[in-house]
């Protein structure tokens, strides 16, 4: 099932709850929620506060990517704040079997993700535990850059290996995905699509419309 998951790093954040009521009402299932910490990358961003008064206010699935260090610390505060799924980075985790075990026993849905320069290989020991594998393709931290071509062949290589296992583990991809490129991500095996700036801004609902739309036709 293709599933769009606009990120609120796009939002306005003035109004975040109305910003979630206009993607729900046009058809979104999926909410993209980028925790940094200004260490494992440059930016800061939205933390535990945000995250439990959306809950409050929304219905729609949780899908909370933590780009920070140690995310074994805060595993158990964002599923207590409404996180419906937890990704965390393969490269911040000293032990990421025990960062996987932490998530589940909170029970919540699990999320590897890896950055451009991280090899697919070095998380395919951890495909049978997870449900969901993040391929970013920026460097993560910044809205609004452009998609890295040699993503292309990374999302292939980790369809394969996710086929050869018989597995039903996602793959989401984040970063320059817009009408340009979804194509080229779906072709490549991607299912889940985080976008920012591709929907929040001019027209948010028709936007959010169009993509839910056309994952829907290629489905």
């Amino acid at each position: 099932m293709n599933i769009l998951a606009p990120s609120i790093l796009a939002a306005d954040c003035s109004r975040l709850g109305e910003e979630l009521e206009t993607i729900r009402s046009a058809g979104v299932q999926w909410v993209h929620i980028d925790v940094m910490d200004g260490v494992f990358v440059p930016s800061l961003s939205f933390g535990l506060p945000v995250v439990q008064s959306l809950r409050k206010v929304s219905d729609l699935y949780f899908d909370v990517h933590l780009m920070i260090t140690d995310p074994l610390r805060y595993i158990h505060e964002f599923a207590q704040a409404g996180a419906d799924s937890i990704t965390f980075h393969l490269e911040a985790a000293e032990d990421p079997d025990e960062v996987i075990r932490s998530i589940r026993t909170e029970g919540k849905n699990v999320g590897i993700s890896i950055k451009p320069g991280t090899p697919v290989e070095k998380v395919l020991p951890y495909l049978e535990k997870i449900d969901l594998l993040l391929i970013m393709t920026v460097e993560p931290g910044f809205g609004g850059q452009a998609y890295i071509e040699a993503s292309t062949e990374r999302i292939r290589e980790a369809g394969r290996a996710i086929a050869e296992r018989g597995l039903a583990v996602n793959i989401e991809v984040d970063g320059g995905i817009n009408r340009k490129t979804i194509d080229t991500v779906l072709e490549a095996g991607a299912n889940v699509l985080v976008m920012g700036s591709a929907v929040f801004g001019n027209d948010t609902f028709h936007n959010a419309q169009w993509f839910v739309q056309k994952l829907g036709e290629a489905d």
